[in-house]
């Protein structure tokens, strides 16, 4: 039976929703976590958010490239099957070195269905009805992010495990729909396995810079294990880089990072997602230690958030094809600076929900809907078919990378301050986040002057071929995207 759009949209956007909600939902279950597993160090805890960020910005690139090789549907349903039962194992954990480990198999998995399920998604859907569908997947990542407080905060009242719990029934809903309706894609000139050598260096490159920078504070920002870390970063990328180059199933697509668009649409996505991992981590330390609100209070009141996203969201896919997706974005990200100047100015020691957290909550709120779908909304549309799951993934690792650093940078500049001077610190963390989130605004605005221009896509034997002179590189991308190569 054929699948219909929208009920295939929103069978694979419960899968996604899972995915993204664990990267966040779990810091609030922490100190449910460190009673049951009593003797286990924070620092030896923390792991547990600290292996599945890692494991998830490591793999994401690979992850794209191969289900763009090997198909889309493959790698969403065993991407989402893997995440589904290390999500089991989470729930019934009997020691943090057994969560911890699950919690890694999660990042795996959630590496390979996050950019196979826009990929394997499109095909379904009429060429006009395309550019609402990406800005509608774009918002399920966002929402989730923002959700992740707030729910955990509910599901914590019964156990920390319902947090990991709560994704299984909505993984299985999404891997039988996908496995019984869904159509294989794939890319046409697959040819053999991407380059070894070059994806494992480039997934521990990536790895390594995720480990500096999410354990710099903890070790040092000059510990020898820190600028040990960013070294091995830096060489095993530059090691990726210089084999994609040369290697006939590369590893990295290197001519989409050259698009401009492309470029300028990651590098916004990983100031933007500086700002808003630092955003969603301050506001639940701001609520429960400095106006000592309770965790389910807190959550609750966080909520706000992910509803402004969820609404500004459609608005994005009503405004994009007018104003054009990149101006979106621009907007996106003014709102979000806003929104965190109005918290640096106006919050205080003195609790005022209504009248000084919630106006913020909602500015950024609605900032977040307008820019996440633009950044997904732009780079694809940077891309011919064949490369879908390719691009999202190398956005994904950017954004994922701009998180860790923004949760890094937020951590170093507020500290640990004394009650009385606590105010301050989060007014340093939130001017930090209002000039990131206005760089992202501004690399976005600057996107619309590029033309998109897909990038070169290989022959079927040798090298790669150029776009013929006769076809714009967005009319390329366009009437590629119009007819995606299936496979039995």
């Amino acid at each position: 039976m054929a699948a219909r759009p929208w009920r295939t949209f929103f069978m694979i956007s419960v899968g996604v929703f899972a995915s993204v909600l664990d990267l966040f939902i779990v810091n609030i279950a922490f100190p449910d976590m460190q009673r049951d597993f009593g003797g286990t160090s924070l620092a030896q805890l923390s792991w547990v958010l600290n292996g599945y960020a890692i494991v998830f910005a490591a793999f994401l690139v690979p992850a794209g490239r191969l289900v763009d090789l090997y198909g889309r549907k493959r790698g969403f349903v065993v991407g989402l099957s893997l995440f589904t039962l290390a999500s089991v194992a989470c729930a019934v954990a009997p020691s943090a070195a057994f969560l911890i480990g699950a919690r890694v198999l999660q990042g795996v998995g959630a590496a390979i269905l996050t950019p196979s399920s826009l990929a394997v998604v499109l095909p379904v859907f009429a060429p006009r009805a395309r550019p609402g569908v990406i800005a509608a997947w774009a918002a399920v990542g966002a929402v989730g992010a923002a959700a992740g407080p707030p729910l955990g905060g509910l599901l914590v009242q019964a156990s920390w495990r319902w947090v990991f719990l709560v994704n299984v029934p909505l993984g299985l809903i999404s891997i039988a729909y996908a496995v019984r309706r869904l159509t294989e894609t794939r890319d046409p000139n697959a040819r053999g396995l991407p380059d070894v050598a070059g994806t494992l260096a480039l997934m521990l490159g990536i790895g390594s810079l995720t480990l500096a920078l999410v354990k710099g504070r903890e070790w040092g920002w000059d510990a020898g294990a820190t600028l040990a870390a960013f070294a091995a970063a830096t060489l095993l990328v530059s090691v990726a880089v210089l084999r994609s180059v040369r290697h006939p199933v590369p590893v990295l697509d290197l001519p989409i990072l050259r698009v401009p668009s492309f470029a300028l649409a990651v590098a916004s996505a990983l100031a933007f997602f500086a700002a808003f991992a630092a955003l969603l981590l301050s506001g639940v330390l701001f609520l429960t230690q400095v106006w000592d609100h309770s965790i389910l209070r807190a959550g609750l009141e966080l909520a706000a958030g992910p509803l402004a996203a969820l609404a500004f969201a459609a608005v994005a896919s009503r405004l994009g094809p007018r104003i054009g997706m990149s101006s979106v974005g621009a907007i996106g990200g003014a709102l979000v600076a806003a929104g965190l100047a109005w918290n640096a100015v106006r919050l205080g020691q003195t609790p005022n929900y209504l009248g000084a957290f919630l106006p913020g909550q909602v500015v950024t709120g609605a900032g977040v809907g307008l820019s996440i779908p633009a950044f997904t909304a732009v780079a694809v549309s940077a891309v011919g078919p064949n490369r879908l799951a390719t691009a999202i993934g190398i956005s994904a690792m950017f954004r994922q990378v701009g998180a860790a650093l923004g949760v890094a940078a937020f951590v170093a500049i507020v500290g640990t301050p004394a009650r009385d001077t606590a105010i301050d610190a989060f007014r340093r963390g939130w001017a930090f986040m209002v000039g990131v989130a206005s760089v992202a605004g501004l690399l976005m605005l600057m996107a619309r002057f590029f033309p998109v221009t897909a990038p070169l896509e290989p022959a079927p034997s040798q090298g790669r071929v150029l776009v013929p002179p006769t076809r714009t590189g967005q009319e390329r991308a366009s009437s590629e995207l119009d007819q995606p190569e299936r496979v039995p």
